[in-house]
């Protein structure tokens, strides 16, 4: 049986005025902001959370400044309020259930998750020990990159799907930390995960269409390996385009959240042999659905241990991060 959560609710009423203003600057166009002047915690009211999940909605990857405060505790508190947490991951627990510490930097692109059913809608991050150079985190608008497709490779688009697995060598180019230790790759791969997913899905919030893709991709139903290589370097290109993209050098006390139903990330593997290490909490997510209403359906692999499936509630004051962001389908009827 599928476990179903519901975010926690809160009242027109008593989401009227946040306590604390948020000083949001833009720092992309299609995706990135710096938000200061919020102490992230459990004790957040309504109205700032509800603040909070429009400005991540909005610009997809956000950095809170000045945190200095969270320990390891208090980052997954705050996490909670936010939404539902996963465990630390489908099958990498022996370093802890609540948060995943991560060494060293995956540097590929990718969605966190994809090889489950119901992906993480968010990731909270927090910097652990940064090298003294380098170890920057990169983010990429898969909402952009789906606007911006020529018509006839955004119609392809919207009738792919594709297998997402951790069977898989997604690890062949990563080459620092974790993903290239034999130990940690063993226990990621101890439980095989099979999900066929809509390569591009609609925004339960937001309503914005994104490509649903990343180094998890094993195959595109109905297409040969060589074609599936050709498919998804296409599609990739498109995502990983400089100017559809966000970068942030970490400093202390910084937070980075991000709408991982709209983005992926890729970890900067520029600091030599220096020491790198983040911890991410994830916040359950609900099951895509695409433009012409298919489910992502399991092939192999039961996560229901690992995350519940939420129920998607509505956004307070949401906009788009640019009209650019959502040009050439938002005006469309319903498929």
């Amino acid at each position: 049986m599928t476990a179903i959560a519901e975010s926690r609710s809160t009242t027109v009423s008593s989401i009227a005025v946040p306590r604390t203003a948020l000083s949001v600057t833009k720092l992309g166009e299609h995706l990135g902001a710096r938000v200061d002047g919020v102490r992230l915690s459990a004790d957040l009211d309504a109205a700032t959370v509800e603040a909070v999940r429009s400005v991540i909605a909005t610009h997809k990857a956000v950095i809170f400044t000045g945190q200095h405060h969270l320990d390891d505790d208090a980052q997954y508190a705050f996490a909670s309020v936010l939404g539902s947490p996963t465990k630390a991951h489908p099958t990498v627990l022996s370093r802890g259930e609540d948060l995943l510490p991560l060494e060293g930097a995956a540097n590929s692109w990718h969605t966190d998750v994809t090889f489950v059913d119901r992906i993480p809608k968010i990731s909270v991050l927090r910097s652990i020990q940064r090298p003294s150079y380098g170890g920057a985190t990169m983010w990429a608008s898969t909402v952009a990159a789906y606007a911006a497709l020529p018509i006839p490779l955004r119609a392809l688009a919207d009738r792919l799907r594709a297998v997402h697995s951790n069977d898989y060598d997604y690890a062949e180019h990563l080459t620092v930390g974790d993903s290239s230790d034999p130990e940690y790759r063993a226990e990621f791969g101890k439980t095989i995960y099979r999900t066929e997913h809509p390569v591009v899905r609609v925004h339960p919030e937001t309503g914005e269409r994104a490509l649903t893709l990343g180094h998890f991709v094993q195959s595109f139903t109905g297409f040969k390996t060589s074609e599936t290589a050709d498919l998804l370097r296409l599609f990739q290109a498109r995502i990983e385009r400089p100017d559809n993209t966000f970068r942030w050098n970490w400093n202390e006390g910084d937070v980075a959240i991000w709408d991982n139903r709209s983005t992926q990330h890729y970890g900067v593997a520029d600091f030599g042999d220096q020491y790198r290490r983040v911890n991410r909490v994830t916040l359950a997510g609900d099951i895509p659905v695409g433009v012409h209403r298919d489910r992502s359906t399991i092939i192999t692999g039961d996560a229901s241990d690992y995350s519940v499936v939420e129920t998607p509630r509505p956004l307070i004051g949401w906009e788009p991060a640019s009209n650019a962001s959502i040009r050439g389908y938002a005006d469309l009827p319903a498929n």
